[in-house]
């Protein structure tokens, strides 16, 4: 070979090899032979490849590759051997001095030593198997297997054996000298063979892939570099393995290979070349299990961190991927949507695509899909949320908080509750500067807690999500609470900034799950007593009552859980386990004295426990946890509200006053460790808000534990002086204190100073000493009767007898409503005087003289209410006056009947006190309804009173009827069966006999096809397959007896016979309801496949409403006769008709996905007027459980179609059904006869 130089000198001379010595022969020791092969190496190594004499390697080529030296037993020797060789190869270059036997022999000989001697750097002759790789890699002489005749097969070898070596821990230059020589034996192989390609794919395919394994570190840069090379080789590699396994059921190779496909996008994207379009054909085939494969790899590598380049190099691709989305089979779909969440975070490019793909996508007709997009959005991180999803889209993420299928609801919510936790901190820190991760997140809690009453379902997946993620404990968002430390400030203010958002409805919601609510002991003490003296069913006495009491409460609890069943056995079970150490802890996080840090500690302690003990049973008891204990409002809370009350005179809504005050209403026992706090609030009076909410908390601590009163002298004149204030909330509250935890002479001297100011004061100063009277009746009534006949005949003669005219400035002369803030003090003057009268009478209950003080209280009322609420019954007394009084009447007449003397007194005043609410005024109507439900859920009142809710089907507004159904549906759910039957169910009668007597009620058609709504409403929520005999036995019973108003009968009972004639106008009317309610019962049990037995039990009705017929031949009489008009049993006919058809026509049918808002989206209700505030605040809560089963606001209305509104758009077109007809007419024959 001639060496050519850069100038025109001359050339220099060949250099000859000095080494002559043999290398092989007998008798040469292994010695020997290594120092001659490191002397031949070192001389060989020094040779340059332009000035060498190769002729004088001959000697040294030819013994190299004896088989004595090739085979040697001495790693020495063969290192040495292999580093010569490597030498021969590069001074001979670009020729090899040897056969294409000989060729194969020395490079399985290199990459053996290879693989047996490179170890590592502190390995035996490391320095020589450097040398033979790096020669390997810098002279390319490896290139030479491409030409051998089973090269295929050797570089195959090569390949495993430089993928086994790189995982040694090698230093990194001797994997760059690998991937070069792999990239040599890439680039100059004719064929590269499959098994080669294997070896290096599958380094993409090991487990927990990244980018510090050496094996994969090497392929990808093996695969980078020779991209151009490979492309073709892996497109086939691909298409092989899909055309032999397409046929296979499982796909697994398939799917391995699509596995592949992705890592080597993200890695070595221009290998795929061939293959993306091969995927894009995938999309487009009939096998639904090779699309959804290839669905699923697309969406991942157009999410990967080169996707944006991958759109933009295929966007025939990316188009036919996008069709997907509306992909027939439902789980190519799924796959479509959880590959969106690498989109939204790396095509930036694509954000309004994708918003509108997914909105759509949240309307799928298939639940899994619509709960993957909800799932999706919970698994951003914060800035993708804040910056590529619009508000738009979250909010429409929110609506599936309300779908009609639970698990979409809980992805839905969960998703929202999350991203609020990621922001929060964020929100805090962009108040003064960014806000916009404020109009991004702020309005999340609002709107879940406003679902709160739209169902069961629902409220359990609400209450999870504003423990769990708006509002947790800081155990879970603070590291620090593990070593004890609890920051108690932070904890409140967070509670507080979230309540900035929110309104009213969703405040109140928030309200209730603070569980501040709940009457104490509630269910949940009584629950832990009960386990408690079951002692794991070890009992010493009593033991049928301890275990029915157990029972039943387990029972009553479990029927708030979405699985009621699962629930009652998991709260056995628990009974059943008898831990000790459980029962002490949830009694510690149930007690409202425990303060934030030993909750906290108490919660993970339990949580702990019952993972490790009753993991089968843990759902159910750490919600029972999470219900039962003061998780959201604490009194480790209260110093912080306290100080962040109003300063001044400031009118702002507070939302540390609206706690403090539902503490104070509900729970004032959490003040307890607090009295010094309260007093010292009070004594800065220029802070009248601040006064106000600290005075009505010492009201409620000392209502609840008298013996927590204040005794230093200045605070107990303090409250005195504010008791004989102008202000009507002041003097209040100061009067309640002295009520509550005074002697009687104290009491007695306040009375005595209020009546002095009473008769001195102005009419619009008359407020705060009735206020103070009130509290006093209420509290203290034996000092309040020592100057009674005086207050009561100042207040009827000065205040309630004085007419209030309307303002002649008014302009809106036919508005019948006041807000709370702008009532006047002369009205509140007047409801407190009602009040007064009204705590009177409750306070005397239980005394002789409850009678006679309570019945012109009862006549005052009733007059109230006949009269519009005006005593004079004189028209032009201002009409939003008016409305407030009849409101109050009526409420006081609820809270009256909660006493059973009263409740009888009452009941011929029934039916006007149940008409409230059909009210003219929709304030009225709802704030009426909303205290009935907070005494019936209680049951404080007699089960008739259950009648009344069933009026509000003909309301103009929706909520009225909402809040009604609410209440009727929790109750039917939450009660045990016997007392469902008293309150529910026997009162039918109750309904029927109301609707009888009804100011709108006629026999003519068309006012019967309005009482018939009522009975239709009632059919509706209350009938089931198992009472509906009951139901219609109270129905027919209503034809058996007389109404007990009717005197007919004790003036014709000689005659033995009574004609039709002699029948009152209200038996008449009886029968007619009755007739009709029979009717509507059995259209309804039809409709639905019910039968109706006869009931096999007796029934005893009312006897205040309902007397016996004189005798059998009445009852006969009466039994013929037909009541109801010709034209009203047509149409019951023809109801029944249009009934069965619906049935008829009724066939499964696939859900297509709907145009607008579906699955159980909501119309949203605007704010309601709150009630005159004193109302709410002096009345304590009512509802045991009632927080934990039924909304306190009218839930949002079902938008689905009921079956009513069918039968109401369809009246006007009903005809007379031919068979009816004649059943009638052959009645009245027989009847006549």
């Amino acid at each position: 070979m001639v060496a050519q130089t850069r100038h025109a000198a001359q050339p220099s001379p060949k250099r000859k090899l000095a080494f002559h010595d043999k290398l092989t022969g007998k008798g040469l020791s292994t010695d020997a032979l290594l120092k001659k092969l490191k002397s031949l190496h070192a001389e060989l190594a020094a040779l340059d490849q332009d000035l060498v004499d190769t002729a004088s390697l001959s000697s040294a080529r030819k013994e190299l590759v004896n088989t004595s030296i090739l085979l040697h037993k001495d790693r020495g020797v063969k290192a040495y051997a292999a580093c010569c060789l490597a030498d021969i190869l590069r001074l001979y270059a670009p020729d090899a001095p040897y056969t294409q036997a000989e060729l194969r022999d020395i490079f399985q000989f290199f990459f053996r030593q290879l693989t047996n001697g490179l170890k590592g750097a502190d390995a035996s002759y490391y320095n020589e198997y450097f040398h033979l790789l790096e020669s390997l890699s810098t002279v390319k002489s490896v290139v030479l297997v491409c030409d051998l005749p089973n090269a295929e097969e050797l570089m195959s070898e090569i390949f495993r054996d430089f993928f086994n070596l790189v995982k040694r821990d090698l230093p990194k230059k001797v994997e760059i000298f690998m991937g070069d020589i792999l990239v040599a034996l890439i680039d100059e192989a004719q064929v590269f063979p499959n098994e080669a390609l294997e070896v290096l794919l599958s380094q993409f395919m090991e487990n927990n892939l990244r980018i510090e394994q050496a094996g994969y570190r090497l392929a990808v840069q093996v695969c980078n570099v020779t991209a151009d090379k490979l492309q073709r080789h892996v497109c086939q590699h691909f298409t092989d393995i899909i055309v032999a396994n397409s046929q296979d059921e499982d796909l697994d190779e398939i799917r391995t290979a699509h596995e592949l496909i992705k890592r080597l996008n993200h890695s070595c994207p221009g290998l795929l070349h061939s293959v993306i379009p091969q995927l894009e054909e995938e999309l487009r085939v009939e096998e639904v299990s090779l699309r959804l494969i290839a669905t699923q790899a697309l969406g991942e590598m157009f999410g990967d961190k080169g996707g944006a380049e991958l759109v933009k190099k295929y966007p025939t691709t990316w188009n036919v991927w996008q069709l997907r989305k509306n992909d027939k089979a439902a789980s190519i779909r799924l796959k479509f949507v959880e590959a969106t969440k690498g989109l939204l975070v790396n095509l930036f490019e694509q954000r309004e695509v994708l918003e509108d793909t997914l909105r759509n996508k949240l309307l799928d007709p298939d639940e899994k899909v619509r709960a993957a997009v909800c799932k999706m959005y919970g698994q951003l991180d914060y800035e993708t949320a804040l910056h590529h999803v619009s508000e738009e889209q979250l909010r429409a993420v929110a609506e599936r908080g309300v779908d009609k299928k639970q698990s979409v609801r809980v992805e839905a919510l969960m998703s929202l509750g999350k991203l609020y936790s990621f922001a929060y901190p964020e929100m805090l820190l962009s108040e003064n500067n960014e806000p916009f991760a404020i109009k991004q997140f702020s309005w999340i809690p609002n709107t879940i807690l406003q679902m709160i009453s739209i169902s069961h379902e629902v409220r359990a997946v609400v209450e999870q999500v504003v423990m769990e993620y708006i509002l947790p404990l800081p155990s879970s968002s603070t590291p620090s609470t593990s070593k004890g430390e609890v920051d108690e400030v932070v904890w409140t203010d967070r509670l507080l900034h979230t309540m900035k958002y929110l309104e009213e409805k969703a405040t109140n919601a928030l309200l209730v799950l603070t569980g501040v609510k709940q009457v104490r002991p509630n269910v949940y003490d009584n629950f832990l007593d009960a386990c408690i003296k079951n002692n794991g069913g070890i009992i010493d006495e009593n033991e049928q009552l301890v275990t029915q009491r157990l029972n039943v409460l387990s029972q009553h609890i479990s029927h708030t859980f979405l699985d009621p069943f699962k629930a009652n056995e998991d709260l056995e079970a628990f009974a059943k386990l008898n831990e000790n150490r459980l029962y002490k802890l949830l009694k510690t996080c149930m007690d409202p004295q425990t303060d934030l840090k030993s909750l906290v500690k108490a919660t993970n302690e339990f949580q702990r426990r019952v993972e490790q003990q009753a993991s089968n049973q843990a759902n159910t008891l750490l919600t029972l946890l999470r219900r039962s204990s003061f998780r959201i409002l604490n009194q480790s809370s209260i110093p912080t509200l306290i100080k962040r009350l109003p300063k001044g005179q400031s009118h702002t809504n507070n939302h540390s006053l609206i706690l403090l005050k539902f503490v104070s209403k509900h729970s004032p026992a959490l003040y307890k460790s607090h009295i010094g706090e309260l007093t010292k609030a009070i004594a800065d009076e220029k802070n009248a808000k601040a006064v106000e909410a600290c005075l009505h908390a010492l009201a409620g601590v000392l209502r609840w534990d008298p013996k927590l009163a204040p005794t230093d002298k200045r605070t107990q004149d303090r409250i005195t002086r504010f008791a004989l204030q102008s202000n009507p909330r002041l003097a209040k509250f100061s009067a309640r204190i002295i009520a509550v935890s005074s002697d009687a002479e104290t009491s007695t001297a306040l009375v005595e100073s209020v009546v002095e100011e009473l008769q001195k004061s102005e009419s619009d100063q008359l407020a705060a000493p009735i206020a103070a009277l009130a509290q006093v009746a209420r509290f203290a009534p034996a000092a309040f009767e020592h100057k009674s006949d005086v207050i009561t005949t100042f207040l009827l003669k000065k205040v309630l007898m004085v007419p209030v005219l309307p303002d002649p400035d008014e302009m809106d002369v036919d508005e019948e409503w006041i807000p709370d803030e702008d009532v006047s003090l002369t009205l509140r003057a007047k409801i407190l005087a009602l009040k007064v009268f009204r705590y009177r009478s409750l306070a005397h209950a239980g005394d002789e003289h409850a009678v006679e003080i309570s019945t012109p209280v009862f006549k005052m009322f009733t007059t109230l209410l006949e009269s519009g609420g005006s005593f004079n019954g004189e028209a032009g007394e201002d009409p939003k006056v008016m409305s407030r009084m009849r409101l109050q009447a009526a409420i006081s007449m609820l809270h009256l009947s909660t006493v059973e003397l009263y409740a009888q007194k009452i009941a011929s005043r029934f039916l006007r006190l149940a008409v409230t609410v059909q009210d003219s005024c929709y304030n009225v109507r709802i704030l009426f309804l909303s205290k009935l439900i907070s005494l019936l859920q209680p049951r404080k009142l007699p089960p008739r009173f259950n009648a009344i809710p069933f009026l509000t089907v003909h309301d103009p507004e929706s909520d009225v009827k909402a809040m009604a159904s609410s209440y009727i549906t929790g109750a039917l759910r939450i009660m045990r069966p016997a007392i469902k039957t008293e309150h529910l169910e026997m009162m039918f009668i109750w309904l029927i006999h109301l609707l009888a007597h009804h100011p709108d009620f006629n026999k003519a058609h068309e006012d019967l096809l309005d009482i018939a709504k009522y009975l239709q409403f009632y059919i509706e929520l209350v009938a089931t397959s198992e009472n509906v005999s009951l139901l219609f036995n109270l129905a027919q019973k209503g034809k058996a007896v007389r109404d007990a108003e009717s005197h007919t009968y004790t003036e014709v009972r000689e005659f033995g016979f009574v004609p039709v004639s002699f029948f009152t106008r209200d038996d008449q009317n009886l029968y007619v309801i009755a007739e009709l309610a029979q009717e509507l019962i059995k259209i309804h049990a039809t409709s639905r496949s019910w039968t109706i037995p006869s009931y096999p039990g007796k029934v005893r009705l009312p006897p205040d409403i309902l007397r016996p017929l004189p005798n059998p031949e009445a009852a006969r009489e009466i039994a013929k006769t037909i009541y109801l008009p010709e034209e009203t049993i047509s149409w019951l006919g023809t109801l029944s008709n249009l009934k069965m058809e619906k049935k008829e026509r009724k066939v499964p049918a696939k859900r297509k996905a709907p145009v607008a808002k579906t699955n159980g989206s909501a119309k949203t209700r605007g704010k309601k007027k709150r009630e005159f505030e004193d109302e709410s605040e002096d009345e304590p809560s009512a509802d045991e459980y009632s927080d934990d089963d039924f909304s306190e606001k009218a839930p949002e209305p079902d938008p689905e179609p009921s079956d009513h509104g069918e039968e109401e758009d369809a009246e006007e077109q009903l005809g007379r059904g031919a068979r009816t007809r004649a059943r009638v007419r052959r009645q009245r024959k027989a009847a006549k006869a």
